[in-house]
């Protein structure tokens, strides 16, 4: 193993993915700095440039889609597919060879993201590829892109021997996760830690600020994280508080999982242009629609980006021989981004607002599972209802993040609605994000600066006690049900990213069948340590969530039970890990559980 020189951040974005690294000091007096790592990608058939993003799609040419050759990258003169502008801009005039959002892909449940689905609705011809798949392409250019630029010359600094931090959604489940870091195995990146994507907006924070955070932020701040990406919107909570005379930052809530950000926009927008182009007598098909929905995101960040634009451009290209003859062309103007993104996505409402929840048609197309409700104000006051307990708890200052949050006009109207709903007259001050393309991989970078002492870390502690529920060992006997007693497995406040192992004490574990594991919670025993055991008439202690599944060695195990130690894992991503090792082998068996998804539901 060599010895890693850089700490590296990436952030695998929705739309656009980012790199940042600082060197690992020698010297514990110095603070190194973070910089961007500008990816070499095609910007043009045949022609490389580098830029501090990488657009996070991927282009499949047909046999007749781009000239011979013109894909050729400096490390790969044969490669049949590309990533980044070219294949965003190329793709959006041949939109079913583009393979979009695959993040969001990631985490839907009703597909299997491990099979070749995408570009999703594309004819059966068309060479496709798993979410899987997607997210590793990504991952591969990332590594291939820094291996030839930084690595050249000294194999010891090639990225897979580096420090790297993957930045997810908060929200991401267990098995989102998992397909994550499936992904960053098949790209090469066999060794990651992840990092939630609003606590590195947070950390990228706390670097611009540097010693002057303490200036900005006092004792009984609550400070809202406002994340909302391409895929996916996300709310988390940083409590300030005093320890020991310092002052001490703690993330105390993370939002719901909600499939709703800048994709639905584009999508709207694409609605609104294609309603303009009927009235006109022009129909749009659903290939036409596809590339409509890339050319409105463009015309949506230019809009926003260029305050005197009053209008964009829109090219719609046509069907069949005549290409050129059949090309549309139309405007999006900066009254349809009010209309329909302000008003549509971001509505001025009332405090106990619900979201809508639709009647489910019985029937509909597979596809991205949205979310029903677009309003991202009406989740915004759900969360803070959920999350927030009395007047004293109430936000008092907002970070904002993510693609979408560049738009003044969007951060105006999100501060509005917040003020509206403040229970103080004290006006909710925004934290200035200098650069909301960045900041994320820029915040991982740092954290994992903090890992090594020479940052700040926000705590995130269980708010729960855990217990897993064991079978003792006792005769069976006619009518009785043998008790389940309740082993603690994770103490009330046990940080995010430590681990404890529960020494002295041998279980067994059932092998080679379907069993069933159960976790079980309490918010009041805030005193039960590691290893010790509850009995089952406990009523302050109640169940979170069950695992059915089979755990299996070489051999044939069926109904085997294998002597075993447990060692347990709280992770930064929210999911608490029981590591199963056999005390014959070593042999390991991994349990994970999102502790933090059951928690917050039954906040």
């Amino acid at each position: 193993m060599v010895d890693p020189k850089y700490i590296v951040g990436i952030d695998l974005g929705t739309t656009n993915s980012v790199v940042a690294y600082c060197l690992i000091p020698e010297d514990d007096s110095v603070s190194p700095e973070i910089n961007i790592f500008e990816i070499s990608q095609l910007v043009d058939a045949g022609s490389i440039g580098k830029s501090e993003t990488l657009p996070s799609f991927i282009f499949q040419p047909g046999e007749n889609d781009v000239p011979e050759g013109a894909l050729e990258l400096p490390w790969d003169k044969k490669i049949t597919h590309t990533v980044g502008a070219f294949a965003r801009n190329r793709g959006s005039e041949i939109p079913n060879r583009l393979i979009a959002s695959s993040k969001s892909w990631l985490c839907h449940t009703g597909v299997d993201r491990n099979a070749p689905i995408l570009p999703w609705d594309s004819p059966d011809e068309t060479s496709k590829r798993s979410p899987v798949q997607a997210i590793a392409d990504i991952l591969l250019h990332i590594r291939n892109a820094w291996n030839y630029t930084m690595a050249a010359e000294n194999k010891s600094l090639k990225i897979e021997h580096q420090e790297i931090f993957l930045t997810v959604p908060a929200s991401f489940d267990v098995v989102a996760r998992d397909l994550t870091v499936k992904a960053s195995e098949m790209a090469g990146l066999p060794h990651i830690t992840l990092l939630e994507e609003p606590q590195a907006a947070f950390y990228a924070w706390l670097e611009q600020q540097g010693e002057e955070w303490r200036e900005k932020i006092a004792v009984g701040d609550r400070v809202l994280v406002c994340d909302i990406g391409g895929g996916t919107t996300d709310f988390s909570l940083i409590q300030a508080s005093e320890i020991d005379g310092e002052l001490s930052l703690e993330r105390v809530a993370v939002g719901d999982h909600l499939l709703v950000g800048g994709d639905n926009m584009d999508i709207a927008l694409a609605h609104v242009v294609a309603k303009k182009v009927s009235e006109k007598g022009q129909k749009l098909n659903a290939w036409q629609m596809r590339g409509l929905w890339q050319s409105c995101r463009q015309a949506k960040e230019n809009l926003y980006s260029e305050k005197k634009s009053r209008s964009f451009p829109i090219t719609i290209l046509g069907r069949g021989s005549s290409l050129i003859g059949g090309t549309i062309e139309t405007r999006l103007n900066r009254e349809d981004l009010n209309e329909h993104i302000n008003e549509g996505f971001f509505p001025l409402c009332e405090k106990d607002v619900e979201p809508i929840q639709l009647k489910r048609v019985g029937m509909r197309k597979m596809g991205l599972e949205y979310t029903s409700d677009p309003a991202i104000t009406h989740h915004l006051a759900t969360f803070l209802r959920r999350h927030v307990g009395d007047d004293t708890q109430y936000p008092t200052a907002i970070l904002f993040n993510g693609g979408v949050m560049k738009s003044i006009p969007i951060r105006k109207r999100t501060l509005s609605a917040l003020s509206s709903w403040s229970p103080s007259k004290d006006k909710i001050r925004e934290l200035t994000n200098q650069n909301f393309d960045l900041a994320v991989a820029r915040g991982a970078a740092y954290y994992g600066m903090a890992r090594r002492g020479k940052g700040i870390r926000i705590r995130a502690g269980l708010n729960k006690t855990y217990y897993i529920g064991i079978e003792p060992s006792l005769p069976a006997v006619p009518g009785m049900t043998i008790p389940i007693k309740y082993l603690c497995v994770a103490p009330f406040g046990m940080e995010e990213g430590t681990s404890q192992e529960i020494s002295g004490q041998e279980f067994g574990l059932v092998v080679g069948e379907e069993v069933k594991f159960d976790l079980f919670g309490s918010s009041t025993r805030k005193n039960d340590t590691v290893g010790m055991f509850a009995d089952s008439d406990q009523t302050d202690i109640t169940p979170i969530t069950s695992m059915e599944t089979r755990l299996d060695i070489d051999k044939d195990s069926a109904g085997t039970v294998v002597p075993i130690h447990l060692h347990v894992t709280a992770t930064e991503i929210g999911t608490l890990e029981l590591w199963c090792v056999s005390r014959a082998d070593n042999q390991k068996w991994r349990l994970a559980f999102n502790v933090r998804e059951k928690a917050s539901a039954n906040n």
